[in-house]
Order: C-alpha cells, then sequence, then structure tokens
C-alpha cells in the first residue's frame, strides 16, 4: 500500500503540512516495502489549481491514501473519483502520522474544505 503525505520536508522528523494543494513535498510511504519516495509537488508553484495539479501527480503516482489536512473541492472530488482514501492529520511529525494511520485514529476526509481563491 502506498500512503501520501503532505509534507513540509524530506525526513520523517519533518512536519505534516495541513495545506494540501501548497505544501512542498509529498512523501510517499510504501507500506509493504519500506521504501519512502520523496517528490516535490508541482502544485505548490502554480498560480490556479494548485489541489487539482497534486492530486494529479499522487493519481499518476498511483498511491492507495492520502494524508493531509484538508482537501478543497477540485481536490477532493478528483481523490474520490480515483478510489483513493484520504485522511485528516494535524501537523505532527510524520513518524507520528503513520503510527496514527496504523492504528486507525486518523478521521476519513469525507468532505472538502472551502475553496481557496
Amino acid at each position: 500500500m502506498k500512503i501520501a503525505i503532505s509534507s513540509s520536508g524530506k525526513n520523517a522528523e519533518d512536519l505534516l503540512d495541513t495545506r494540501f494543494g501548497r505544501c512542498k513535498y509529498f512523501q510517499i510511504h510504501d507500506t509493504e516495502s519500506g521504501k519512502v519516495k520523496i517528490i516535490e509537488n508541482k502544485g505548490q508553484s502554480s498560480s490556479g489549481g494548485a489541489g487539482i495539479a497534486a492530486s494529479n501527480q499522487l493519481i499518476d503516482e498511483k498511491v492507495n491514501a492520502i494524508i493531509t489536512g484538508s482537501l478543497g473541492p477540485n481536490a477532493f472530488e478528483l481523490v474520490q473519483k480515483s478510489g483513493i482514501k484520504a485522511y485528516k492529520c494535524s501537523s505532527i511529525d510524520i513518524n507520528s502520522v503513520l503510527q496514527k494511520y496504523k492504528n486507525n485514529e486518523l478521521e476519513e476526509i469525507k468532505t472538502s474544505g472551502p475553496a481557496h481563491h
């Protein structure tokens, strides 16, 4: 299973970034192989549609789950249509995020957050 986490940095000690479309990086953790792939978020520098760009990037990476703060309406719709589960988490270190995920302590995102204009 591949889990994408919106992150402020490239290490497991870095904090989850609650901004999905504008986070600096996505850390993609493969729970089967134990490998971690760090990708720069293409949405962070776009003038508009950051959530769409970020969603498409993670769909292309074939992730199974996303952990972030919230998803705007467009990102939420893309993620939902692609069958990816999304979970809400506060800004804590990535190791703690993964532990909360493993312990089923994260709330699934079932509605989009507000649009960002």
